[in-house]
This record gives structure tokens, C-alpha cells and sequence, in this order.
């Protein structure tokens, strides 16, 4: 499989598990345990972040800010992209919504060289955002191996929004959070979480249950992935047995099951001819919630690939609106 490259996003989910080929340790995938990853034990960690620190000053957006700043997460320094709108905040802040990008080869990755339509859009409406670049992404410290079986960039999205829930600027009540791809699967784990977060947005998410992900996706693998981290699925599984045999085990480590926990309400996007990720995932999900009595609003582009490009505008239109009319 070759990565998709379209200026805004390069990503590809085409991974039963999302972990880089690069600056991994055949010890270090060895230690982790796909329970660590269980809903539960999110919910007992607590996550603390830290203020966001500037990195660097970049170009302003239209009408407003730029800057690449850090934040801590599980003691590594997280780089993010953070826009602010200009002028004087409304009472109590500005609302908020954390980005949560796809997979992209973490070597390959660049701060501000990935979404820049996507986020722009939500910056030029109002909104502060926040994309996080994940560890070991780009200048970011620690090692890339979260995804869906280790709960490393839950972690580092988990702290980005308790960052932005601190900072002054922001308005802690009124946060939501955005997610393409994998970015989605992360969205959607972050919701039933923090039933705080009040609302949001996936686009082409990774949002299927454990037996979709190991049984329904169909996809091909990239050579370069080691047989380490291809070994971790297999591992989960000889240790916890299958989805159909432990379900109680893997139904812990899904946000589908924790649905009725939602504090908000989702918008779902997705293209028919998603090469990376089965549209049935997306629909899943909508009947799932509307099952839990959860707000759900679906929208399938005929013809449209993984990044929705043919809709862009319209989906991005859509995105603003929803996010307006529920923070």
C-alpha cells in the first residue's frame, strides 16, 4: 500500500494495528497489554497535562493566532498545533475543539504540514483548536506504538484536553473534539472517558468494535510494518482468545460499549469508496447510538474517498455548523 498524499492529510488506517515501523523496540511492544487499553482503566488514570508552552510563532491565519506548543503527557513533551482567534474572548472563553489527525507515518509527519484545511476552517469560525501530534510524531518526544492496542495516544489526546480545560483562554465547558480516521477511534474513546467533552465530529473514523477490527477489516498491510508489531493483535488474542469467544474482555476495551456514557452528540462523515475503512464501521456506530437513545447525525458521500475530498467544502460546512450549534 502505497500513503496518500493530498497537501491537508496523508493517512492511511489500512492497519489492524496503527503502530510505525520506526524507533520501536522488540522489548519495549513485548511489555504492553491490550487491558491497558480497556475503557475502565482509562477512566480510573488521571490526566493532568500542563500549560501549553510556546514553541514556535508561526504565520497567522486569517483572523487569527499560530503557534506550535508542547505539553506534557505521561512525563514526554507533546508538540501540538494551537490557533486562537483574535479579538476579545466571550464570557468564560473561547469554545474549543480538539483535533485528532489519522495515521500518518510518525518519520513522515510534520506539525504544520498536515490538516491545514481541516483546522483552518474551525480557526477562521471561532473556535481555538488544538491538534496534538502524538509521541513520537514529528519533534514530539517518546515512541510511536498507540493505535489500538496500547494506550499511548489516548493518553496524549486524554492531556491535550485536560491542557486546554486549564488554559484561560478556553471555555472548559464548551470543548469538542474533531477525529479523521484513526483520530476517530480516539474521539470516540475520549467521549466516553469525559462525558465533559460536549460533542463530536468523525470523519471516516475507526469506530467499529473489537470483532469489526480484527475480523472485518480487510485491508492490506505495508511491508515495512516488523513482525513485532504485527505480532501484537496475535498476542491480545492468544492471551484474551477472540472477540466471539471472550466477548466480555473485548467489549471493555470498546467505546461502542460505553455509548450511553456519551455527555454529547456525534456527527458522523464517510465516503463510499473509503479504501481504509469499511463504511460499515461508520454505520455501525449511527445504529449503535441511535439503540443507546444518543444523538447521531450520518452522512455518506457517494463516491468519496478516505478524505472526503470530492466534499470537502460541504463536509467542513456541515462540521462548523454542528460544532456551533452544540458548543
Amino acid at each position: 500500500m502505497t500513503f496518500k498524499r493530498f497537501g491537508f492529510a496523508a493517512t492511511t488506517t489500512a492497519l489492524l494495528i496503527a503502530f510505525p515501523a520506526e524507533a520501536q523496540s522488540a522489548a519495549a511492544l513485548a511489555k504492553l497489554d491490550a487491558a491497558q487499553m480497556s475503557i475502565p482503566a482509562a477512566r480510573a488514570k488521571t490526566f493532568k497535562g500542563s500549560a501549553l508552552t510556546v514553541q514556535q510563532n508561526l504565520r497567522a491565519g486569517a483572523n487569527y493566532s499560530r503557534q506550535v506548543v508542547s505539553y506534557q503527557s505521561d512525563g514526554l513533551r507533546i508538540n501540538a498545533l494551537l490557533t486562537v482567534p483574535n479579538g476579545t474572548p466571550p464570557k468564560g472563553g473561547w469554545p474549543t475543539i480538539v483535533f485528532n489527525h489519522g495515521y500518518i507515518p510518525p518519520a513522515e509527519y510534520r506539525t504544520t504540514e498536515r490538516y491545514v484545511a481541516y483546522q483552518d476552517a474551525f480557526a477562521r469560525a471561532g473556535f481555538v483548536t488544538l491538534k496534538s501530534d502524538y509521541r513520537g510524531h514529528g519533534s514530539s518526544e517518546g515512541e510511536a506504538r498507540g493505535g489500538y492496542f496500547a494506550p499511548d495516544y489516548t493518553t496524549d489526546v486524554m492531556n491535550a484536553l485536560a491542557s486546554l480545560k486549564a488554559d484561560k483562554r478556553v471555555n472548559p465547558a464548551r470543548i469538542g473534539m474533531w477525529g479523521h480516521s484513526m483520530g476517530g477511534f480516539l474521539t470516540l474513546r475520549a467521549m466516553v472517558i469525559d462525558r465533559q467533552i460536549k460533542a463530536g465530529v468523525i470523519w471516516a473514523g475507526v469506530v467499529g468494535d473489537y470483532n469489526q477490527i480484527i475480523n472485518e477489516w480487510r485491508s492490506p498491510v505495508p511491508a515495512s510494518i516488523p513482525p513485532a508489531v504485527l505480532a501484537l493483535r496475535q498476542k491480545a488474542v492468544a492471551r484474551y482468545g477472540t472477540p466471539q469467544a471472550n466477548p466480555k474482555f473485548w467489549n471493555t476495551l470498546a467505546a461502542n460499549s460505553y455509548l450511553r456514557d456519551l455527555g454529547g452528540p456525534i456527527q458522523l462523515h464517510i465516503g463510499t469508496a473509503d479504501k481504509d475503512v469499511p463504511v460499515a464501521f461508520h454505520t455501525s456506530l449511527a445504529a449503535q447510538m441511535k439503540a443507546a437513545g444518543k444523538s447521531v447525525q450520518s452522512y455518506v458521500y457517494l463516491g468519496d474517498n478516505h478524505n472526503l475530498s470530492r466534499n470537502l467544502s460541504t463536509a467542513l460546512s456541515r462540521s462548523v455548523a454542528f460544532f456551533k450549534a452544540n458548543l
